[in-house]
């Protein structure tokens, strides 16, 4: 029940509202798509059987997911501080250095020892790319969203240095590094050609995609069963409060920017180990911005950032099928109807909240 300080019920505040404001975006959506003389309905019957009408579109949906649900945790975890970490592209980006070194540097021991330890790089690569912007926040009062655009650019041109000067082999054209074959996590087409004689549709769905619900149940526990948990949201929360309680703002803010920092390069184990199976340029592909859309739609909580990564997962998925199949309905309008998404999901978050406030909430006799 609603208190009389104006709060909604759970359900509403997390169920209701975030499916109205969806159904208002798809509702604007299908106006544009009406207006360049496309049946809105037909376009989005071909979406949804792009995404989930076969194994194939399930796979590719689930291999978005996996990515979205990475960074979505990253930004989830730096909001529930107070935090803005605009950087997870970067972090990501970052992290696959790690993966590469740790997959090409020790591909002589054998994979059960490789993997968990390029995977353990990833996290440390990006937590310490995200731990600069976080201790410059905490002691030298560098805003938290310039410095983590900033990584986000450094990072790029980092990467585009160490790849064609010290990873790509002589004598490639690409830029690339050689296959990494000592941390190589097999996709589920090749595991159930190898171990079940089955055949399935070529995805880039791996193995990663268990990382990723793990990953969804630790920062959980982390953030309402254990002491750091509730001191990064009393921080968030009220910082006053929370050094009134002994708390130290300082750091907790560099411990919960360098979590964020290893939650985004978890994705790079995706790319790097899982995808590609090998390091290459840009490899992260705007996910870690979508992460950003993702949080917010899941409210910061892991529950709903596992939600919204799989329905943005539909939409690439399904725009990739869409604009396929009509084309008048190119990427660009793909990228307007994500949009559209973003837009009601986040900027609009309380269009619908006065009026569901009035009929929802009671105050208490």
């Amino acid at each position: 029940m609603a208190s009389a300080r104006g709060e909604l019920p759970p359900w509403v505040d997390l169920g209701l509202i975030p499916l109205l404001n969806l159904v208002v975006a798809l509702l604007f959506a299908g106006l544009v798509v009406l207006i360049i003389g496309e049946n809105p309905l037909e376009a989005m019957w071909i979406m949804l059987k792009g995404a989930v009408g076969s194994l194939k579109g399930w796979g590719y949906l689930l291999y978005y997911a996996t990515n979205f649900v990475f960074t979505g945790l990253a930004v989830a975890v730096a909001f529930h501080a107070g935090l803005f970490n605009i950087g997870g592209e970067g972090q990501a980006y970052f992290a696959g250095l790690g993966a590469a070194i740790v997959g090409l540097g020790l591909e002589f021991l054998p994979w059960p020892i490789v993997i968990p330890l390029a995977i353990l790089a990833s996290m440390l690569f990006g937590a310490f790319w995200a731990w600069i912007p976080g201790y410059l926040q905490a002691k030298r009062g560098s805003h938290i969203v310039i410095t983590t655009i900033m990584f986000n650019f450094i990072a790029a041109s980092l990467m585009v240095y160490l790849i064609n000067n010290w990873f790509r082999p002589v004598g490639k054209m690409a830029v690339e590094s050689r296959e990494i074959t000592g941390a190589y996590i097999l996709s589920f087409r090749e595991i159930a050609l190898r171990f079940f004689d089955l055949r399935m549709p070529s995805t880039p769905l791996n193995l990663t995609v268990f990382l990723a619900i793990m990953a969804a149940f630790v920062v959980w526990y982390l953030l309402w069963r254990t002491k750091l948990g509730y001191e990064i949201r009393a921080v968030g929360a009220n910082t006053d409060a929370a050094i009134y309680a002994g708390i130290k703002p300082q750091r907790i803010i560099i411990i919960t920017m360098a979590i964020s920092g290893a939650l985004a390069g978890l994705m790079a184990v995706n790319e790097v180990l899982g995808v590609q199976h090998r390091l290459l340029l840009e490899f992260a592909g705007g996910a870690g911005f979508v992460g950003i859309a993702v949080a917010l739609m899941g409210r910061s909580h892991p529950v709903g950032i596992v939600l919204a990564a799989m329905l943005f997962g539909l939409l690439y998925q399904g725009g990739a099928e869409l604009s396929f199949a009509k084309p008048l309905i190119s990427r660009d309008m793909i990228v307007v109807i994500q949009g559209l998404v973003i837009l009601f999901m986040g900027a609009l978050e309380y269009a619908f909240r006065p009026a569901l406030a009035a009929i929802f909430v009671k105050v208490e006799d």
